[in-house]
Order: structure tokens, then sequence, then C-alpha cells
């Protein structure tokens, strides 16, 4: 799966230029994690409907309406009081709900006889700015905590941006993720969702090592 348009380019402020990969930042917000892991449901996991809960923030930071249209997804009905609020159909009749309303977690699916939830965070993806990389670390941590303090209803996964750094981070954490019954799921710049289990992540630090 393949979008041309998750990622939000902008000037970085001050104290943070030359810290990025090329003249701008890249941001992948939350919203855009979303989305883009609702996308990956509907396409390799069989759901049907998925639900995505974004707040007010995310709102105003990503266009959660046109971002969908462009998938082919048209608003048939409203819901709650925002512009982009509603029930979202492609012509394959699957829906992407957006119902902005927090404590519901933020991606959520039924897939044949389990529910699939998500929490997600986003990030600057293409930066070496020392506290924003701290922060996508902390951000993926934050997902798993949240994760294992929330009851479970079936499979449960934390889903942040993929970046070297972070990568390297699910490999470790993985196998204990696994333990607590928590996934994790890494949102590329253009919308491809990598799933790190503790079987791949293995594999995945053999081949660097040459083991």
């Amino acid at each position: 799966m393949d979008f041309e348009d998750p990622v939000t380019a902008l000037e970085p402020p001050p104290n943070r230029v030359g810290k990025s990969d090329g003249p701008h930042e890249h941001h992948l917000y939350e919203g855009a994690v979303m989305v883009a892991y609702a996308m990956h449901l509907l396409r390799t996991q069989g759901a049907r409907d998925v639900r995505v809960h974004p707040d007010g923030e995310h709102g105003k930071q990503f266009d959660f309406a046109g971002w969908l249209g462009r998938r082919g997804f048209a608003k048939v009905s409203n819901l709650g009081t925002t512009a982009y609020g509603g029930v979202y159909r492609n012509p394959e009749g699957q829906t992407i709900t957006v119902n902005p309303k927090s404590g519901l977690g933020d991606v959520v699916a039924d897939v044949g006889d389990q529910v699939i939830s998500a929490e997600c965070k986003g990030g600057i993806i293409n930066t070496r700015h020392p506290g924003q990389v701290s922060r996508l670390y902390r951000s993926l941590c934050e997902t798993v905590g949240m994760l294992m303090a929330t009851p479970s209803q079936g499979r449960q996964v934390a889903v942040v941006p993929l970046t070297d750094g972070t990568l390297r981070l699910a490999e470790r954490l993985a196998a204990r993720c696994a333990l607590a019954g928590i996934e994790i799921a890494l949102v590329g710049s253009r919308g491809e969702v990598l799933d790190v289990n503790a079987n791949n992540a293995a594999e995945q630090a053999a081949g660097r090592t040459g083991a």
C-alpha cells in the first residue's frame, strides 16, 4: 500500500534548523498515522468497517475528509459537531467512521471474531534533533504503556511512525510486548505499514549481525 500525501512538510523553527534531512521537517501527524493504519486494516486484515477516534487537535493538524476523499471514500453521514466527523464509504462498501471522541481507542475494527484496537502517535520522521528523536522513542513506549493499562478486547497494537530509531526500538520491545499480547506496527512516509513481531525482529537483527 502506497499513498502520496500522509506527510506534511513544514519549515523548522529556529532551534531545529539544520536538524532534519532536507530543508523541511516531515511531520507524520497522529491523524495521518490513524488513517494509514485504518486503511491497512481494510486492505490486509479483512476489516469492513474501521472506527477512528481523533481529538480536536488531530482535526486541526490533519484533513481527514480531504484525505479520505482522495482515497475514494465519500462522506455518507455526519457524526458529532466537527466538519470532518462522520461515516465515509468507498465503492467497495468499506467504511471508515471518524468519531471525534476520546477514550474509545484511536483505531478500532472488528476482524472475524476479534476486535483490533490500536493506539497511535505521530512525529517528525526526518529529524536528527535530539529532543524530537527522543520524543519518537517515548511515543512508542507511551503507546505500549497505554495498551497495557487498557483491558484487552482482542488484539492490541501500538502504532507509531517508522524511522531507523523506532524500528530498532520496536525490535527490542517486540518479544516482551508479545508476552503481554501487544503488537507493534510502524507507519512509513507513504502510508506503508510494517508489522514488527518477535520472529521478524529476530530475523532482521540476525541479518544485520551476519548471523
